[in-house]
């Protein structure tokens, strides 16, 4: 089989589907179904993609039948075989330049062949499957190759606006302006004038009538009432000029230097390439985004689009058209315009092909400076502020600017190999540089590394370190993540030094408390009777050195046995052992003196903190004995050999019968549940509950008296207590899957909500009420991929109260809540908020919530929190016109 052949994996799991025994058999199915969105988005990407293939054909200087072919094939072979469904392929503009220079040097019919031999380099890649390693290229890089390509092009079309014949070089142009300018043609200016004119203002047009008005592509408005003009008003302009088809050269074999012919069969390969599986990806966000699309349509298999590129460009190629790429204003419209299949993409190739064939007439009254004015606006737009201020936020502009420079000034695969060579530079910088500072303050030198510690790094953190006088104390902050080798050695040998001479150190992390504890005894450091909690890892030689949070007190908060741990309430479970559980040993042999026998827990499969790994006491209760293990059997029962109780055997879990059978025997629990909740359980005990005695014992007395009514997400990552700075007894807290306000009378059965609404209100007289929400909520994700049908389980007839939350972001998208500092990151982002303000919408329908609204007595708070950025927005007003979610700074609050 080829490696080329598309394969279908074998599903057992799917039905095979027959008809009834009994039975005639179904009619023969249709194969070939085209919905109605698909047709409508259809026709308006074609009404984009025709005056801008012509546009871009005429920039080149190719033939302008060129460009409709490339159109037409690109909508048909990339239609049909491309890996992206909603992608619309044809001549983009990102391939101009490149088009033009080879134009320029080999000639039309040799470029022809470039493009054919770049359509099969781009098969050989697809069939290597390479197609995501484009991806690895820098976005710095892409935008850079992209705003140099809009300036040349923008630069070269002026030429043509202004009435004269453009050069062919950036700085040739340049160079010829002032001569144009003294020069200009009034018909041409006022053609190119109109034109920009209603590129600018259709998209703005506002109102009713505005959004109907909008259905039209602007780019086909422009050029229509500019033909329109200039051919009402007699204006004498240059105009479109399409040979017949019997004289369209084709392919021709490629005449030139071989080198220079290889470097542009690379070139187009790399611009088409990268930019059409970038653009596959950008297709899938904004399928992403369309609620009740994502579940349609397929992501983008990058491989077979490249496949698809490659056929598309040998058969443009061999049909005398120009190179094909995947176009983002044309994709873009036919998401926007409601397609939901690769069928709108090859319709739009079936209407390019009529109108090659039926509208020659019409296409030949255009005038070239109404094209010339499009193709420059295409241009300018490929200059994006977003794309400059996002590689700003990420200190990559000098890739930025010097891939665009070497666009303009050089070439394309010369400016990007130089944004390449930049960008390698860059990332090598930024690994190597590391700031390493010495200060000496209370008493003790504090030695600070700031980045990664590498051997580069080594002589400078050697001279920092020999600064700390001997005998000292000594303070080493590492705040990076990784140290190799060499760093590892020279810190470990300055420190057994250090230590021997009388001194003390101290080795920390970025976060105050956290320390590197030694391979092999991560429980000490340097004398420390505290105790360390496993929170990292950096590099060692031997394996990963394990960074701590060190512990001010010898306290044990554990269980009888175990090692002693003083973890922060919000400390996950899972870093809640304080070392790795050492595994018993075999039965008959001793244990060695630090309890381990064997190869750590997790080698063996053995969950963290389960007795049977770590020694500690049974599930009975009492100390297992040394060299037997800890979970209680009795003989004759299964597991008696030591291995695992079987499901569904006495006393496994698949039991059924009292809560013995849950709990174990005697209703205790085993495993590392028990475990985790029993540390939790004791740490608050030691640490915690003495400290809160006192003011738990007052809430007692007095019965709870909240100021709050908070009401957000069961999501374990939403801590209220923490991200609201509140103790006992200031909220009221409700959480349900999806922060979610039932409407009063859609309950159906679950009052659970509106009774904790009512007795907040009523009955414990709270004077606010905050719907929070969260980003990454799984409840949004699943109302955005939800389907109808299905079985009505639980979860989707709680998810059904959120519904109108996603009515209310299917409408127009003007009225979205937003965050104030930035655009939502996706559609998730963007019904979590929409779904805040949804919320508070229902709870002013309880009547509990209205009557104090109308007393004045209460207040209605919008909240959302990004769990990644740990930041807090909050609605700027109460009400529902209050739809920015405003950052919450740290001096927000005056004291």
């Amino acid at each position: 089989m080829s490696a080329c052949a598309p394969t279908r994996a074998t599903d057992s799991t799917r039905s095979e589907r027959h008809h009834q025994p009994h039975s005639p058999p179904s009619g023969p199915h249709r194969r070939f179904r085209v919905a109605g969105a698909d047709v409508s988005a259809s026709i308006a990407v074609f009404l984009i993609a025709l005056p801008l293939s012509l546009g871009i054909a005429l920039a080149t200087g190719a033939p302008l039948q060129a460009g409709l072919v490339a159109a037409a094939v690109g909508g048909i072979v990339v239609g049909r075989l491309g890996g992206s469904p909603l992608q619309v392929s044809g001549p983009a503009a990102g391939l101009t330049v490149v088009t033009a220079d080879l134009i320029h040097r080999y000639g039309w019919r040799t470029t022809c062949a470039v493009t054919v031999l770049a359509g099969l380099a781009q098969l050989g890649l697809g069939c290597l499957r390479v197609a995501r390693t484009a991806l690895a290229v820098s976005p710095a890089i892409v935008h850079g190759m992209l705003a140099g390509i809009g300036v040349t092009i923008a630069v070269a079309q002026l030429h043509i606006v202004l009435g004269g014949t453009p050069q062919s070089s950036v700085p040739d142009n340049l160079a010829a302006l002032p001569a144009q300018l003294a020069r200009l043609d009034p018909a041409a200016m006022s053609v190119s004038a109109l034109t920009l004119t209603l590129l600018l203002l259709w998209p703005r047009i506002p109102g009713r009538p505005g959004r109907l008005l909008r259905t039209v592509p602007a780019a086909l408005v422009a050029v229509a009432c500019a033909t329109a003009t200039a051919s009402l008003s007699g204006l004498a302009l240059p105009r479109v000029d399409l040979p017949s088809w019997g004289s369209h050269a084709l392919a021709g074999m490629p005449e030139g230097p071989v080198l220079g012919l290889v470097a542009a069969v690379l070139t187009i390969t790399l611009v088409c390439s990268v930019q059409s599986l970038l653009g596959a990806v950008a297709v899938d966000k904004l399928v992403a985004s369309r609620p009740g699309l994502a579940g349609r349509v397929g992501r983008s298999d990058l491989d077979r689009e490249l496949l698809g590129q490659g056929a598309a460009n040998m058969v443009s190629g061999a049909l005398g058209g120009l190179p094909v790429a995947g176009v983002a204003v044309r994709s873009t419209a036919n998401v926007n315009a409601g397609a939901v299949s690769r069928n709108s993409t090859t319709l739009h190739g079936v209407l390019v092909v009529a109108a090659t064939l039926l509208m020659v007439p019409v296409l030949e009254f255009i005038p070239l400076a109404a094209l010339a004015a499009l193709v420059m606006a295409v241009g300018i737009q490929m200059v994006s502020l977003h794309h400059i201020r996002a590689v700003t936020r990420h200190r990559e502009v000098l890739v930025y600017v010097v891939t665009t420079l070497g666009v303009v000034f050089l070439n394309v695969l010369q400016g990007v190999a130089l944004g390449i060579a930049v960008a390698v530079a860059v990332a090598l910088h930024r690994l190597a540089r590391t700031r390493i500072t010495h200060e000496e303050k209370e008493g003790a030198h504090h030695v600070r590394v700031r980045g990664a510690l590498t051997f580069l790094a080594v002589p400078r953190l050697s001279r920092a370190l020999h600064l700390v006088p001997a005998g000292a104390c000594a303070v080493v902050e590492l705040d990076g993540s990784f140290m190799d080798h060499a760093a590892y050695e020279s810190l470990q040998d300055w420190r057994n030094t250090h230590t021997a001479q009388g001194g003390t150190v101290e080795l920390t992390g970025r976060r105050a408390g956290v320390t590197i504890a030694e391979p092999g005894n991560p429980a000490r450091l340097s004398g420390d009777t505290g105790t360390t909690q496993l929170t990292g890892l950096v590099d060692g030689p031997d394996g990963p050195i394990e960074l701590a949070a060190s512990s001010d007190s010898p306290g044990s908060p554990g269980l009888p046995g175990s090692p002693v741990c003083r973890c922060r309430p919000w400390t996950p479970w899972r870093n809640h052992q304080c070392h790795r559980p050492p595994t018993p040993p075999p039965t008959g042999e001793p244990a060695t003196p630090d309890g381990a026998a064997g190869p750590p827990a997790e080698d063996t499969g053995t969950p963290a903190g389960h007795p049977a790994a770590s020694g500690e006491p049974a599930a009975s209760g009492e100390p297992a004995a040394s060299g037997e293990p800890a979970t209680s059997r009795e003989p004759g029962r299964p597991g008696e050999s030591g291995g695992p109780v079987a499901s569904g055997e006495p006393g496994g879990s698949g039991g059924s019968g009292g809560p013995e059978d849950l709990a174990g025997p005697g209703g205790r629990l085993h495993g590392p549940s028990r475990s985790q909740l029993a540390r939790g359980i004791s740490a608050f005990q030691t640490n915690t509950a003495p400290l809160v005695r006192g003011e738990l014992a007052r809430l007692a007395r007095e019965g709870q008296r909240p100021s709050q009514l908070f009401l957000t997400c069961a999501d374990s990552r939403l801590v209220t207590s923490m991200i609201t700075s509140s103790g006992p007894g200031d909220l009221f807290v409700v959480r349900n899957v999806g922060n979610l306000v039932p409407l009063p009378g859609e309950e159906s059965g679950d009052d659970s909500v509106a009774a904790a609404i009512e007795y907040a209100v009523d009955v414990l007289k709270v004077r606010s009420v905050t719907v929070c929400g969260h980003s990454g909520c799984g409840a949004m994700q699943a109302l955005l991929g939800s389907e109808p049908g299905g079985a009505p389980t639980p979860l989707k007839r709680w998810l059904r109260h959120g519904l109108p939350s996603l009515e209310r972001m299917s409408e127009d998208s003007r009225s979205w809540p937003r965050l104030a500092d930035r655009a939502p990151a996706d559609a998730v982002e963007q019904l979590c908020l929409t779904n805040v303000v949804q919320q508070l919408r229902h709870l002013r329908a309880h009547e509990s919530v209205a009557r104090a609204l109308r007393a004045g007595a209460l207040e209605l708070h919008g909240m959302y929190f990004h769990v990644g950025e740990a930041q807090a927005y909050l609605l700027t007003a109460a009400n529902e016109g209050g739809t920015v979610f405003g950052r919450v700074g740290t001096a927000e609050v005056s004291v």
